[in-house]
């Protein structure tokens, strides 16, 4: 149910929660007056949840402009071993993760 803005003659200011069908207020709960619903720019719609993104609602124009730039955008260097490293043709040892425990014989 949405939240409706008021303002009344002698200038009071109040919301009401109300159904959207029923009639709007006609009188001020403070002093009495004739009361008249104020237009407000409401809230923000957001959309919540893994069905939906910001690029959904992106203009016909942006689309084109992101899909014709998708081709000239430069490529990256895949991961390959760097040839100046050391050997790499044989595995590093694994370091031991626990201490050998020490013995007093």
């Amino acid at each position: 149910m949405p939240t409706y803005e008021y303002r009344c003659a002698n200038g009071h200011e109040f919301e009401q929660f109300q159904r959207m069908s029923d009639p709007p207020i006609t009188k001020c709960p403070q002093c009495g007056a004739e009361a008249e619903r104020v237009l407000s720019g409401g809230g923000g719609l957001i959309f919540k949840g893994s069905g939906f993104y910001i690029t959904d609602y992106r203009s016909d124009r942006y689309k084109k402009a992101a899909a014709s730039d998708s081709g000239a955008a430069p490529k990256t260097e895949s991961a390959k071993p760097d040839s100046s490293s050391t050997s790499t043709s044989e595995p590093k040892p694994a370091v031991p993760t626990s201490k050998p425990s020490s013995s007093t014989d």
